[in-house]
Order: structure tokens, then sequence, then C-alpha cells
């Protein structure tokens, strides 16, 4: 059925969503977002979905105007959503070299009062260590020959009073390349420079819209759901990213609602705002306000962002956690014949439901290929992302109906495969090789044999209670998802964050398995050196951590065993 499914895909009825979202420059929290919701709302509630829009608090941050002035001369910039304002009158500074900003190349410089000129985009890393060493300013090399917006709080989601701090001090700012270059020149030939950043930025508390919309399995409200989300708030027209995403769930929404009788469970899109201007401030608070019901009833989360791209041959690239890698697999060589790289989902985009345990799959899913022999950066999503460029000529027709295929094949098997495609025994298999690699070094200070011995014994009772899928009934098949489901809200949370189930983690990279990284910190340290003995005690709570995340999805399985009918 569901190659006749992907059949009924109409182009026309993609691209007609697509002209109605390059009408509008939605900005979080401003009237013209607020029409490209309410466009969204009256499409899904005509495919007979229940709808809901709620209006939230968030700290939003939406760059204005922005220059640079050094030695009488005015250059072209601009600033970015959560920097610093500058002072009245510019913020004044010597300007410094310091590559791309990272820890190695900060380390034990003076920065205080210091403009710092950084290689490539402004990032939330640079902007926190930046703001840390001291700086005033920043000022950004772009990697290419546009200048890209880009969000640089490094807190996920509104701030709170605990993280409040860490928002960046500093002006920031990006320039071209060619600027960049003469700046860079000048300063390695030991010139000194001064500049003056001018930046307006306009920071605080305002209301946005989030859009619920569901439709239920044949249990209505008991059943679990899938969650399909995206962001609806763009960077000027913002048509691919993320008008394209918004499209495609359109589409995906009324093929199979029209089929709503094959179901086995429900589903749930949810549309945000303050992604690009609030570090996920929508996705975030949703997460934080329906934890409980997330945590009973959310299957998995299908997230969508920037489909649709001109030359985006790509889609082997994405994302999965890995209890979702062979789906995904499955999912993109049934579309297209490309195999999956397998590459786990970056912290980025809206990923606001690890902390609850909730698995996801996909996000940015079409990319632009390298070109040959390119070095360096490369812009995945096309020259125009995150800029004016950003326009209905840069949306591919043949290319956007194929993404949209690739997400109606896999929500539709979401919603009617008797058991949830999760393969937690790859999942295991991640872990067994992280903690691998460490142990030798830890054998001593804080031994994870029993670690590695309680991740085979979880592989195996799971495996044991897998073999029951093949041919279970639909009782049996529903008690088979309630208990990976259970399993999800123990292993998800150490795979995916530190393991804190009711915060969010910095919006900074992070590792597979972050909950393990002080039991890495602690295999790099001198043995018996005072900082193995301190950091023993980090490593000590992190072991704990993961020991009873196995034991409780350990117990999941020996009660589906024990109560086997």
């Amino acid at each position: 059925m569901i190659d006749r499914l992907a059949s009924e895909v109409r182009t026309v009825e993609l691209m007609s969503h697509m002209r109605e979202f390059a009408r509008w420059i939605k900005l979080s929290g401003t009237p013209e977002e607020e029409k490209a919701f309410r466009y969204i709302d009256k499409k899904l509630t005509s495919y007979g979905f229940r709808t809901q829009t709620i209006l939230h608090d968030a700290y939003i941050s939406l760059p204005g105007d922005a220059s640079i002035e050094i030695d009488g001369r005015i250059i072209a910039c601009i600033t970015h959503s959560h920097a610093r304002p500058s002072a009245q009158g510019g913020t004044n500074g010597d300007v410094i070299y310091v590559g791309e900003c990272g820890p190695a190349d900060i380390e034990g410089r003076d920065l205080k009062g210091r403009i710092l000129l950084i290689d490539g985009m402004a990032v939330p890393q640079a902007a926190y260590l930046a703001s840390r060493a001291g700086a005033i300013g920043q000022i950004h090399i772009t990697p290419d020959d546009y200048l890209h917006e880009m969000c640089v709080s490094p807190i996920w989601g509104s701030p709170s009073v605990e993280t409040l701090d860490r928002l960046p001090s500093t002006v920031i700012t990006t320039i071209s390349r060619a600027d960049g270059a003469e700046l860079r020149d000048r300063l390695s030939r030991g010139e000194r420079v001064s500049a003056t950043l001018h930046a307006q930025v306009d920071t605080g508390w305002r209301q946005t819209p989030i859009l619920v919309a569901d439709l239920d399995g044949p249990n209505g409200a008991a059943d679990p759901f899938v969650l399909f989300a995206a962001h609806v708030d763009t960077w000027h027209y913002g048509v691919m990213d993320n008008g394209g995403a918004n499209a495609t769930m359109l589409e995906v929404a009324r093929i199979c609602a029209q089929h709503s009788d094959s179901w086995r469970r429900g589903i749930r899109l949810c549309f945000w705002s303050g992604h690009s201007h609030g570090r996920y401030s929508g996705s975030t608070w949703y997460a934080d306000q329906n934890w409980a019901e997330l945590e009973r009833r959310c299957a998995l989360h299908v997230n969508i962002d920037s489909t649709g791209g001109r030359g985006a041959t790509i889609v082997s690239n994405t994302g999965a956690a890995p209890e979702l890698r062979q789906f995904a697999s499955d999912i993109i060589a049934a579309e297209t014949g490309q195999s999956f790289a397998g590459r786990r989902v970056g912290r980025q985009g809206d990923q606001s439901f690890w902390g609850i345990g909730v698995p996801t799959m996909f996000g940015s899913l079409s990319h632009q290929p390298r070109p040959e022999g390119h070095q360096g950066h490369h812009l995945h999503l096309g020259w125009w992302w995150h800029t004016p460029g950003d326009t209905l000529d840069n949306i591919d027709e043949a290319i956007l109906a194929r993404d949209t295929r690739i997400y109606l094949r896999t929500v539709w098997r979401l919603l009617t495969d008797p058991v949830l495609p999760f393969d937690y025994g790859t999942h295991l298999d991640d872990l067994a090789t992280e903690l691998g690699a460490i142990a030798p070094r830890l054998a001593e200070d804080c031994p994870v044999d029993a670690l590695i011995e309680e991740t085979a014994r979880l592989r195996e009772a799971i495996s044991t209670m897998m073999a029951h899928a093949a041919d279970a009934d639909a009782v049996q098949a529903e008690r088979l998802n309630r208990a990976l489901m259970a399993i999800s809200r123990s292993l998800v949370p150490v795979e995916s964050s530190t393991g804190d189930r009711f915060g969010h983690d910095p919006a900074l990279s992070q590792p597979a398995w972050p909950a393990l990284q002080p039991l890495r910190a602690l295999s790099k340290t001198q043995v018996n050196s005072d900082e193995a003995c301190f950091s023993v005690v980090s490593a000590v709570r992190a072991r704990n951590r993961v020991a009873y995340a196995l034991r409780e999805a350990k117990a999941v399985c020996e009660r589906f065993m024990a109560n086997k009918t």
C-alpha cells in the first residue's frame, strides 16, 4: 500500500503551499508569521485534524541594522540573534585574530576588552568562549560569499534563572570573505587595528504561537502518537527553511488522514515558532509544559527541516537515533536507492525531547553534494540558507516531491506497523563500543566491567523479548510497543543527553552518549594525579546513572516476559 500512497503526492498541492509561504517574512512572534500559522491551521482543519493554537511567552531576539567602522571606513556586516547590542555611539576596541575561536585558539591569551576576528559563521560555541574570555565583540568572516543569519545563544530554549548568565556578552557581527581577508592580512603584518561595532538587536519576552494538530488512532487518546514537527518562523522569506518542511507536512497529513482507518496509533503535528530567534524556544516550552503526556504517549519524534532545495540530491546524510538507524535506511533505500550513512542526530533543530526519552529521526533531510575539490566549510543546505536568497526560485518541485514521499513512507509505517521499528540491539552495540574504548584506563579508578556485562545482558533480554514480534497478535503487539517505549525512556536520555530528564543541555555540540563524558574525561587523566581523583567523583556518578538506566530497561523486558500470554 505504501507505494500506492507515495504516488498520491501531488506536486501541484505542494507548490500551492510554497507560494503561500513565499509571501511572508516570518519572524518569531510577528503578524506576518501569524498569517502562515493561520494558513496551516485552515488546511489541517479541512483534512479532519483537531487543531489548537497556543500562545506562550518566549525570549526572542531579532537582529537589526549593523555596521563596522575601521579607519573612517564603513564595512558592511550583519549582527545576530541574541548578540548584545552595541553601546551608545558604538562598541570600540582593538581587533585580534583568533582563528576559529576554539578552546585551543584562545587558551592563555588575554582577550579582555578586545574584538575578536574569527574564521567561520557566528555560532554559539564561539560566542560562549569569547564572552567567558572577556571579549567585547566578535567579527566573523563568512566561509562563502554570503552573510548568513545565525542565533548565537548557547542556551537551549528560553533562559532560566540558572542559565541566564550564559547569554553572550559580546557584540557579534559577520563580514564578507574579502573584508575579512584584508583585516586578517593587516593583523598578520603586525598592524594595530581598532574597530567600532554598531549593532541593533531587539531582545526580550514576547508571545509566540505553537500550532498543535491531532488525529487519533483507533482507541482515541489512549493510543500512543507519532510526533511530526517543524518550525514555521524564518529568516527573511525562508521559502526552503522552513516553508518546504511546512508544505511537506501538510501533504503528508492530507494523504495519511484519508486512510486513517488503517492506523494503529495516532499522530500529532506541531508547528513551532522561536526556532530561529529563540534557540528552539517553542519546542522547549512545549516539552516542559507537556512532559507527562509526552512521557506517557509519545512514541517517537519525526523532525523535518528544509525540504525541496534546488540541487539537494543527497538524502543519505540525514540523522537518526541508533535504534532507528535500520528503519531510516530502509525508508531512504525504498524511495531513492541511496544508502543511509548512519549518522546520529546532531544537537540542533528542535530536538527538545531527548530528556523525556523520546527517540528521534531526521531533521534536515536533503543536502547539496560537496563540490569537487571543495575544501573547508560546506553549506549543505545551499548558498541561500539563512539569507534573503531563500526564495521560491531555489525550490525544485521534483526534489520537494521526493522528500515528501520519504516523509510519507516514514510516517505511514510509524502509524501502521504492528510493532514500532525500534532496534535497541544496535543501540546497545553502540554503548558497548563506547565502554570498550575507555575500559582499560578505568580498570583501577572506576571499572566499567559490570556496566559492559549489564549491557550484554540487556541486549540478550531485548532480543528474547523481540523474538515475539513476528507472530504477535494485536494485544501482544501493543504490549511490545509499550515495552519499547518504556525502554526508550530509560536509554534515550543517556544516549542523547547528559541524563537530566527534566532539563535541557546547552545548545552546543555533544558526542554520542553524553552521559559517559565524565568517564571519558577520567580515562584521559594521569593515574593517581589530583585531576584523576577529582574526576573519579564525577565518573562514579556517571557510571551509576548509566547502570540505573540499563537496569530499568532490563526490568521492562522481565515484566514483559513474565506476563507473556
